[in-house]
């Protein structure tokens, strides 16, 4: 279990599915646990940094997508709140409007309600801010007339 949790950050919700695929009492599971803890092989709040700022990096996930990803996983909202506000928000800002950007240039829909439909979906699936998206579209749309 040292190595599942040194080869990439886990949390204990993840760690503790493990464990009971191998069939171990609730009591062996504790010791485990507590050991991973001990000897910081576990630890959530780093997991919770590093899920966020990798999310954010690598899928270009919006704050709300990454806080409910958090949550499915039993980060407590405490550690929550101090992962998101890691993501610089200048950065945050910028990567919203460049995919946003791309995203709007690859629809090849006729239709100008489709177009947005589709448009708000991709954004909104990815997390981001409806405000945002829905500012960005009229933007958009703007732009082009």
């Amino acid at each position: 279990m040292e190595y599942y949790c040194a080869y990439q950050e886990r949390c204990h919700t993840e760690v503790q599915e493990k464990l009971r695929s191998f069939y171990l009492s609730s009591n062996e599971i504790d010791v485990i646990i507590v050991h991973l803890i001990e000897n910081n092989y576990l630890n959530e709040e780093r997991f919770a940094s590093v899920f966020s700022i990798s999310k954010f990096h690598q899928k270009h996930w919006g704050k709300i997508r990454i806080k409910n990803e958090l949550k499915a996983r039993k980060i407590s909202d405490f550690l929550i709140t101090k992962a998101i506000k890691e993501i610089p928000s200048d950065e945050y800002q910028t990567t919203f409007d460049t995919i946003s950007e791309k995203h709007w240039e690859t629809i090849t829909e006729k239709n100008a309600l489709k177009k947005r439909k589709k448009f708000c979906d991709y954004l909104l699936r990815k997390g981001w801010e409806s405000d945002w998206i829905y500012e960005k579209v009229k933007e958009l749309e703007n732009s082009i007339l």
